[in-house]
């Protein structure tokens, strides 16, 4: 296992993809089963679900966390809640860059804004996925790293959160959909970070009546929220699904590659993103555990 200090070389390249592009990666790596073809471009892909009337609509958007789950995060929404789902996720982006006006500084295009996406759409659901980018790869955050100045990143991805609820909030109008935070796993190079980002989207959801998906517990040791670990104990599900529990002889499964402490795809990354072609256990608990808090909500909806 590499030490954390290597990690962050490592992440220079890492977090400017996702999963494996077809054309790059092993050939005989096997697809996730019951789900459509991975697309090699970075342009939102739609499953279509039963047109039911009490299905909810869902818009996935984020940064490479997004782009390697999104297909699994479909797959479980239209299985468990019928859901329409919608992803248009950009590797290495943050939060300004799904803000509309940020002109060539974004690394996502106009029509996939999220207000763009939010008109087009009219989505029940908007789920936000993203890590926090801080190493100043891109462009909107106008360098400001976390590591330089705490502080200053800290109160920019602040005012960039605001900014991108207020024009979500505009553009759904009487329909605004329900912002569906995704609090994010340990971070082994800067822990502290991820608390306090995970805090402001815990803030952000309570004053404005969403709601958050703690899918980061789910890859973290039962009692350690924070604490970064490569391997947890095989779930339930996992030992019934022997593919699920990679070391089925310790009861462990593996969360990350070895050498890739961030992403959970178990397949090499490159700089061609694309969906996870591979079963990964850690991508699988955090899409069920999106998908349950947006069950539970879309229920309670129903009931109300």
């Amino acid at each position: 296992m590499r030490k954390p200090w290597i990690v962050g070389v490592l992440l220079a390249g890492v977090l400017l993809g996702a999963c494996t592009d077809p054309a790059s990666g092993p050939q005989a790596a096997p697809p996730v089963p019951s789900v459509p073809a991975a697309t090699t471009r970075q342009q939102p892909s739609v499953w279509p679900s039963a047109q039911v009337k009490s299905a909810p609509g869902v818009l996935y958007l984020g940064d490479s966390l997004a782009m390697e789950s999104q297909r699994v995060l479909g797959q479980e929404l239209r299985g468990t809640l019928d859901a329409t789902y919608t992803s248009a996720p950009y590797s290495g982006t943050t939060l300004c860059d799904y803000l509309e006006g940020t002109g060539a500084s974004s690394l996502v295009p106009d029509g996939d804004k999220a207000a763009a996406l939010v008109r087009a759409l009219h989505p029940d659901f908007v789920v936000l996925q993203f890590w926090g980018n801080a190493w100043g790869y891109t462009p909107c955050m106008d360098g400001i790293t976390y590591d330089a100045d705490r502080q200053t990143y800290l109160k920019r991805y602040a005012a960039d959160l605001r900014k991108l609820i207020a024009q979500i909030a505009t553009a759904g109008g009487d329909q605004r959909p329900t912002v569906v935070w995704v609090l994010q796993g340990p971070d082994p190079i800067t822990p502290e970070r991820v608390r306090a980002v995970n805090a402001l989207y815990e803030t952000s959801a309570g004053s404005a009546g969403d709601v958050v998906a703690d899918a980061g517990r789910t890859v973290s040791p039962a009692g350690a929220r924070y604490t970064w670990t490569q391997y947890l104990p095989c779930t339930a599900y996992e030992r019934a699904h022997p593919d699920y529990c990679t070391q089925p002889g310790n009861g462990r499964t593996a969360l990350h590659r070895d050498d890739d402490y961030l992403h959970f795809c178990l397949a090499p990354t490159t700089s061609t993103p694309r969906p996870c072609p591979v079963r990964s256990p850690g991508i699988l608990r955090i899409a069920r555990e999106i998908t349950r808090v947006i069950g539970d909500r879309a229920r309670s909806r129903s009931a109300g």
